[in-house]
């Protein structure tokens, strides 16, 4: 559900505020934004040690690098990946300031 949403609203900031590109370019920049928000939400367990959840970001970053060096370019491969980064800090460091330092709890 994160991941549909997170993708649906960067998709269509990214389409109405940005400069116009492919649809699929967007679509994939957009998809890293609800990846890394979807992964980080799905990690967001504090039973589960720091190496399982950052071995488990590792894996969506490693996809993302492959899908986008399938499909595209190393120039639009690179951009996603210091977004899906940005997006899963920005929830650890949104969850930080609760006490059960979680969003899901």
């Amino acid at each position: 559900m994160y991941f549909v949403i997170g993708t649906l609203i960067s998709f269509f900031l990214r389409r109405f505020t940005g400069e116009q590109a492919d649809f699929w370019v967007e679509l994939y920049v957009a998809s890293a934004f609800g990846i890394g928000w979807g992964l980080a939400y799905f990690v967001d367990h504090p039973e589960w040690s720091l190496p399982k959840k950052m071995g488990i970001s590792l894996i969506g970053i490693v996809f993302l690098v492959a899908v986008g060096l399938l499909c595209f370019d190393f120039e639009t491969a690179v951009p996603s990946i210091i977004k899906f980064s940005t997006v899963f800090v920005a929830y650890y460091m949104i969850a930080s300031f609760r006490e059960s330092k979680s969003l899901r709890y």
